[in-house]
This record gives structure tokens, sequence and C-alpha cells, in this order.
């Protein structure tokens, strides 16, 4: 619910605050959650976002080994006092990641949310209900159809609806969120919360309004004075515009939308040729070298993964400062804008 009781002087304005389900059930003060990113969700980026009233969540998988997401899991806890989570992705493998493992090390870590995507993760999720009753699970999901399942699993919490503009892996359906969030809003019983294509007050009064109990956000997080990216990094996706991205691996049935670099497009053009294997692109999209962008700053060294909301992202401000001021922005448009329209 949002909170509608409030003075209009500048001084009450600036400390308006949006509760919904998602603020309750995670103890934190805005409805604003950091997704998983491959090599970016650190504890330094975690505990930015958690310190300035959103979620922050480790990545679980960027660690080697379950040892060093304890380690992970410590080091954030360090650094902030507030509500932190950790994502695990469960994805196909010859030689999978020890997943039992890295549940272990969340569950003695005393990590009080986690974030599930990827494959079913019921076996995993019902063993983290069992050793802690209190554990928030939200499970990222691309369709509707996906939703509904993950709601049957009843260990799960909120979903998370991922629209064809989010960054990373948006399935194989091509449907936006304007249309996901009130398909989901009309059909599920759980809690969800709105990804893709989301980083500013605008957004996030929009995916109120369309019924999700908050918002998820990755590419606009990568553009923050505290992620542990490279500069370069970070002043190109100001540069960018909402073109500037580009789908890749839609022939092997895990479609990602990555920048659009010299690295993405040529992958891209053999993709497309005729009997294209994966085999025939691996080297251009080995982790390894979408590590280096982030490393050096190398924008040309491998793929790296951005959604269209770049082209939305003018600077890079400090995550207080981001959180602040899409808070008041949303406030703004809820209670000075819509309201006014009501007649």
């Amino acid at each position: 619910m949002l909170r509608r009781a409030f003075s209009t002087s500048s001084a009450s304005y600036a400390k308006r605050r949006l509760q919904t389900k998602l603020t309750e059930a995670c103890g934190i003060e805005h409805p604003i959650v950091q997704v998983r990113m491959q090599w970016v969700g650190t504890a330094e980026m975690a505990s930015a976002v958690s310190n300035a009233g959103g979620l922050g969540i480790l990545t679980a998988l960027t660690q080697p080994t379950p040892e060093l997401l304890r380690k992970e899991i410590e080091r954030c806890r360090s650094m902030t006092n507030k509500p932190f989570g950790v994502n695990l992705t469960i994805l196909p493998a010859i030689t999978p990641p020890p997943y039992d493992e890295y549940v272990q090390a969340i569950i003695e870590g005393g990590v009080k949310v986690v974030e599930t995507a990827g494959n079913n993760p019921s076996k995993h999720v019902i063993r983290i209900k069992e050793a802690a009753p209190g554990t928030v699970i939200i499970h990222k999901c691309t369709s509707i159809r996906h939703a509904l399942s993950a709601q049957k699993t009843k260990s799960i919490d909120f979903v998370s609806i991922d629209g064809l503009e989010c960054a990373g892996h948006p399935g194989e359906d091509d449907i936006g969120g304007l249309v996901l969030l009130a398909l989901a809003a009309k059909r599920l019983e759980i809690p969800f919360l709105a990804s893709g294509g989301l980083g500013d007050g605008r957004g996030l009064a929009a995916a109120l309004a369309l019924g999700a109990e908050g918002v998820n956000m990755g590419t606009r997080f990568l553009a923050t004075k505290e992620a542990p990216i490279h500069e370069n990094v970070k002043q190109q996706i100001v540069k960018s515009k909402e073109t500037d991205t580009v789908h890749l691996f839609r022939s092997f049935r895990n479609t990602a939308r990555l920048y659009k670099n010299s690295v993405s497009l040529k992958a891209l053009e053999i993709e497309r040729q005729p009997g294209a294997k994966f085999d025939d692109i691996r080297d251009l999209v080995s982790g390894k070298r979408g590590k280096r962008v982030f490393e050096e700053g190398d924008l040309e060294a491998g793929i790296w993964s951005a959604g269209q909301i770049v082209g939305l992202i003018d600077d890079v401000p400090t995550c207080q400062e981001l959180l602040d001021q899409m808070v008041k922005d949303a406030v703004d448009i809820i209670d000075r804008r819509l309201t006014q329209m009501i007649r």
C-alpha cells in the first residue's frame, strides 16, 4: 500500500516514503532491489544499496567457491547493518557448481532474503525455508506461465517479472513489461516485483500503479559511484541511447540482452550464419573476456549485459542520491500529478 497521509510542507515532503509488501517483508526503507549482476554483485555494491535504504543483493556464483561466498556474506555484514540478500541462479551445466554447498553457505550466513533464478529452485528453496523459516524468497520469471508455476511452490514469497527491456536473459517470448506487469496483477495471487527498463521515479511510480510491490534494477546500479566496475563503463552507459543494446543467443533458445559493441555484433553475425553452433562464438562470449570489460575498462574486450534503460541514464550518482531521488520523484508523480487528475 502507498502512504497518503502526508503534509504538503517541503520539510515533511522530503521524508515521505513508499510502503509496500516488499518493504514490510524485507525490513527495508525503499521498494527498490538491486538484482544479481555477475562480477558486480559484491559486498561493495550490495552494502551501498542496502545502506541507501534499498535491498542489496550478493551474486553467489560471482564467488568461485561456497567458502568464498561465506566470507563475502561476512564482509557485506561488516559494511552494512541493514538487510541484504543473496542471489542463487540455477543454470544447466555439464559440471554444475556445488549448489547444495552454496545453499548451506547462505543458510549459515543468516541471510534473510534469497533471490533465485534460472531452473526450478524448489529443492533449494524448501531447504532454505526449513532451515530458516523467516527467509524471504524472490524468484525471477520472464513469463506469466513461469510465474504461475513458481506460485505453486508455496515457499516462494515474491516473483520478479522481467520484461523484454531487461539486461541479461529476458526469455524467448519478447513481451514488454507494460503487458507482463498488467497480466501479473490480473493472474497472480502472490506479490510481484517489476524488472526491466526501470531506473527512475517515473518507472517506479508506473510499476506500483501496475500492481508491483517494488522494482528490481541492475543496469541503473552499474552507473553509480559505488559500483565496483571501471569508470569507462559507467561513462559509456551515460553516453548511450536506448537502441545501444542487442539480443544474442536467440538461435540457442537462451536469448540475452547485451551492450552493442564490436564483440557482441561479431558474435551475432556468426550466430546468424546457417548451421552456426555455440562453439563458433564461444571464445567471443567467454565470461573471462566480459570480466575484463568491468575490471580494465576496455569496452571492446568482451560482451557485457545492459538493458534498454541505458537510454534514460544521464548521470553517475551515489546509491543514496539515486534512491532518494527516485522515491521523491515517484511520490511527486503519485501524489501531485495523478491525484490532480481525479475529479
